[in-house]
C-alpha cells in the first residue's frame, strides 16, 4: 500500500505564486518504476492532468495548459514531490492530487494511477 500526502493549498491573487507538496509513504513505492502524478479537478469538471514526474530519471511532463508556469520536482531523500505554480490564472484553481502508479506509459491519464491522495484545495482570485 502507498499513501500520498498533499499541503500547500491555499488562496492567492491572479498572477501569484504558489507551492504544492505531496508526501509519499509506503515500502511498495518503487523509485525505478513508479511515477507521480498531479491531477486537478475544478466543480462540474473532469479531473485533469497537470504533471507528472517518473522518479529513476527525474523525465517531467506538463499539461499544455500550464507548461511554462508549472514545474514538478523530486527530492529522492525525502520521498516528495513538489509542484511550484507560478503566474496562476483563475481558472488554475480546483482540487489538486497527487498520484502514483507503477510503470505509466500515458501521464495524462489518470486511470493509470494506483494511488490517490485526499487532494488540497487551491483557489485563485481575481
Amino acid at each position: 500500500q502507498i499513501q500520498l500526502v498533499e499541503s500547500g493549498g491555499g488562496l492567492v491573487q491572479v498572477g501569484g505564486s504558489l507551492s504544492l507538496n505531496c508526501e509519499v509513504f509506503g515500502r511498495t513505492f518503487n523509485r525505478y518504476r513508479n511515477t507521480v502524478g498531479w491531477f486537478r479537478q475544478a466543480p462540474g469538471k473532469e479531473r485533469e492532468f497537470v504533471a507528472a514526474i517518473r522518479w529513476e530519471r527525474g523525465s517531467t511532463a506538463y499539461s499544455d495548459s500550464v507548461k511554462g508556469r508549472f514545474t514538478i520536482s523530486r527530492d529522492n531523500a525525502k520521498l516528495t514531490v513538489d509542484l511550484q505554480m507560478n503566474g496562476m490564472k483563475p481558472e488554475d484553481t480546483a482540487i489538486y492530487l497527487c498520484a502514483t502508479g507503477r510503470d505509466v506509459i500515458a501521464n495524462e491519464i489518470s486511470s493509470e494511477y494506483d494511488y490517490w491522495g485526499q487532494g488540497t484545495q487551491v483557489t485563485v482570485s481575481s
